[in-house]
């Protein structure tokens, strides 16, 4: 798959990859590179309030590293009422303007083909926000040759890519209940209250926000590191919750899609 992948950037020529830092779009950005003529590769990262700051340092650190040209656009979901409300849709509103926001300063940079990272396990659960890449014309290459996620984890590793097995993150409006407004302070707590419980060297944390409960989400495996650092949890109510709870379901992914 790997050299039809090649292949479809060859065709495409000079590409716009929209780039978060996750797996996928630096996985597809890495291959791009190794393909194309630097002149001909163009990362484009918004820095917004919905990524954690630890993600976006990454994701910096990851194009300088590779020695990969970017461009770098302000983002402000907290704008769009849509968001804002924590609508079911709300990652429709988004990613639509968002990527509008990509492909105008791709456009403005000489770049007409835009690419995202989508994968075919993307296409079998509820993403709203498809819809809207496909209303703007982004391409996804991933999607189209038929890249699922373990492909591009095992091929990234083949490839050396030292990130491979980094964990998924998702945008920060997803530990919320939907139809509760959210703010920047909230956003902010949920993930200061994640890295608290990174730093116990917990890979991958979900901190589910009712009112003023955090719902822990994380591997069983993890539970008993947490019960054992009851520090960790006070420091997460000093964050403003008056009650820390551990999931005993464990880490699930679209948490609150199941409650619709």
């Amino acid at each position: 798959m790997l050299n039809k992948l090649q292949d479809r950037l060859k065709e495409l020529n000079k590409v716009a990859i929209s780039f978060s830092g996750g797996i996928d779009s630096s996985f597809l950005l890495y291959v791009a590179k190794i393909t194309l003529p630097k002149e001909n590769v163009l990362a484009i990262i918004a820095n917004g309030n919905m990524v954690p700051r630890k993600d976006y340092k990454e994701a910096i650190e990851f194009l300088k590293e590779n020695d990969i040209n970017f461009k770098e656009i302000e983002y402000k979901p907290l704008e769009i009422k849509e968001f804002r409300e924590n609508r079911k849709d709300r990652c429709y509103y988004c990613k639509k303007q968002l990527m509008s926001s990509i492909k105008e300063e791709a456009n403005g940079n000489g770049f007409v083909n835009v690419l995202d990272g989508k994968n075919t396990d993307d296409l079998k659960v509820y993403r709203p926000e498809n819809k809207a890449t496909e209303e703007i014309g982004i391409i996804s290459p991933l999607a189209e040759i038929g890249f699922s996620k373990e492909d591009i984890r095992k091929t990234s590793k083949e490839l050396g890519l030292k990130i491979w097995n980094k964990p998924s993150n998702s945008c920060l409006a997803t530990r919320f209940p939907y139809d509760t407004i959210l703010t920047n302070e909230g956003l902010k707590r949920v993930e200061q209250a994640e890295e608290i419980l990174k730093n116990l060297e917990i890979p991958k944390v979900r901190c589910r926000v009712h009112q003023y409960i955090a719902r822990i989400e994380v591997d069983k495996k993890y539970f008993d590191l947490i019960l054992d650092n009851p520090k960790a949890i006070e420091e997460i109510k000093k964050l403003g919750f008056k009650y820390v709870t551990l999931d005993l379901e464990g880490l699930k992914s679209g948490s609150f899609d199941k409650e619709k």
